[in-house]
Order: C-alpha cells, then structure tokens, then sequence
C-alpha cells in the first residue's frame, strides 16, 4: 500500500492548529528535448537550458537541465527527481532560457503540469507547446515559441517504509501461504530500493559559546552538507527546520553528523564556535521509519538537541 497524501498537524500556543504537508512522493522527471525553439541570439539561435520545480513551496528547489549551445532543437535526456507533498494541487513548473554570458537569460517559454493529471506508477510522455504565460488571454501566446517533450512518472512512498514493518508483513504472509523460505521480490525488499531521509531540526537547549550565542545547526550526509537560519542571543534556539535527502539506498551501517554552531554578528575575536554535535546512526530510523530523540551534544557540558528523522521508501 502507499501513503498518498498525508498531512501532521502540529499543536502551536493557542488552540489552533497549523497543517504542514510532509513529502508523499518523488516525481521522476526526464527532460527529454525541445523542438522549433525561438531564435534569441542575433547570429539566429539560442543557447536553451530548462529550469523545473514544483508550485507551493515557499523556497522551491529548483533543477536545472545543462546548457545546449547555438541549437534549436536541443537533445538533454536527463533525469531529476522532485518530492511530492500535495499530489492533488502543485504543479510541475517547466521554464526554458535562452542562456546569456553577460546579463539576464532571456525566457524562451513554459509550461506547468498538474499533477493531478498523472497516475502513481505510470510513466507519461508529454510533448507541450511553450508559452509565454499560463494566462489563456495573454496575446503573445499565440506566437510559436516551440515545444518541450517530458518523461513523468509520480512514485508515491510505501505506507510502511520501516524494515521492521516490511519484514512483519512478508513473514505473515510466509506463515498464510506455507512458503516460509520462499525469496523476497526485489521491489518489495526492504533492504534494497531508493527513497527520502527527512531530517528535521526541532531545537536546541543550554547550548553555551564561549564569545557569543547566534546558534545555528549544520548537517552532513554523505558529503552533502545542509544547515539552518541561524538565531541571534539564545541558549535555546528553536528552528523546526526540515531537509530531505532523496538516496538510492537504505542509509544501513551510516551515520548523519548535527552539529550546532555559533556565529559572530558584531566584533568578536572569534567569528565562529561550536557548540557541539553529534553522530546519529541511521539503522533505527530504517528499521523503525522513524525517530524523534533529543541528543546530548559532544563538547558540550549541558548542550542537547532534538532532531526528527524519517525513512520513507518508494
């Protein structure tokens, strides 16, 4: 089964509650071609590239397909991979730009897909004719501007991505049929298959530098490092940031480092400190789907830190 979509509502300080959406699902993107792209350059061609993200994030992140030189009809066949929280309302937002070495790129066109369209598990061939906009009144639309070809495919995440859960299931199903020693398919292995380890920062407490107190919180994965706003005169910071890393593997027998920091606003003879870390080992979040610890921090005499983090397999 797959989780498709949900929401956490989150208490706040008065009876209300805020819903944050949580990542359902990767969208696999393939950007295939463009055909009959405008001419932007004055030698009569264009230097095209593609720019795609999702709608409804207030910091959406934004892939970027390589650059094609002086061609019309450019060739990219590159794959991307977006996550999903709101299947039925974000939109897959296709921009492609004439790239320019001095000043602004100019927008050879658009498009946007709704994702509402697309069902799970299906790979869709798209070929769309860019525009200048999405407003249907807009007149310039009626000019040609080309078309983009797009690979989709939606990949919602297992309902129960936690080893321990998967394994329940495939030993009771074992125990139903009589077929105890009977092999695991590959796609519903759940030692294998790719997915999202979700990291979020919650707070900090009785963290103490020695010259100032801005924290700031830093994680590093497997040599991507991500890290969060930073607050300015606190012991206690509280960010309740989160970030996603989208990997091909179950993070088995590995470790995310967290790492809190303090950075220098005004004069200070040291403009940054830490005020400690940790290593947390990620084999109970893929056995259990998910954690949520507060962890004493190493060189720190009172430091802790709370972190949730999520296993979710498609």
């Amino acid at each position: 089964m797959y989780l498709w979509p949900q929401t956490l509502e989150i208490p706040v300080l008065d009876p209300s509650t805020v819903v944050v959406k949580k990542p359902v699902g990767l969208l696999h993107v393939k950007v295939v071609r463009a055909m009959k792209l405008m001419k932007a350059d004055i030698i009569g061609t264009s230097d095209p590239y593609v720019k795609l993200s999702l709608s409804g994030e207030d910091l959406p992140a934004v892939k970027k397909t390589s650059i094609k030189k002086h061609n019309l009809n450019p060739v990219w066949n590159e794959n991307f991979r977006l996550i999903v929280k709101d299947p039925g309302s974000q939109l897959l937002q296709l921009h492609v730009y004439d790239w320019d070495k001095v000043g602004g790129h100019d927008t050879l066109g658009m498009q946007v897909v709704p994702l509402k369209t697309l069902t799970p598990q299906e790979t869709k061939q798209l070929t769309l004719d860019l525009l200048k906009s999405t407003d249907a009144s807009d007149p310039r639309d009626k000019k040609q501007r080309g078309r983009i070809m797009v690979e989709l495919t939606l990949v919602p995440f297992k309902e129960d991505s936690s080893i321990s859960g998967r394994l329940d299931q495939i030993n009771g199903s074992r125990k139903g049929s009589g077929k105890g020693s009977e092999l695991v398919d590959n796609d519903d292995d759940p030692f294998n298959g790719s997915g999202l380890l979700s990291v979020t920062v919650q707070s900090a407490e009785d963290v103490d530098g020695e010259s100032h107190n801005n924290p700031y919180a830093t994680l590093l994965f497997r040599g991507e490092r991500k890290r969060t706003k930073m607050i300015r005169k606190t012991r206690d910071p509280r960010w309740n940031e989160e970030f996603q890393f989208m990997i091909d593997q179950p993070p088995l027998r590995e470790k995310i480092r967290i790492e809190v920091l303090s950075k220098r606003t005004g004069f200070s003879f040291r403009s940054r400190e830490s005020l400690g870390y940790v290593e947390v080992n990620l084999d109970d979040v893929v056995y259990n789907g998910r954690i949520n610890e507060k962890y004493h921090l190493i060189n720190s005499k009172n430091g802790v830190v709370h972190v949730e983090i999520q296993w979710d397999r498609v």
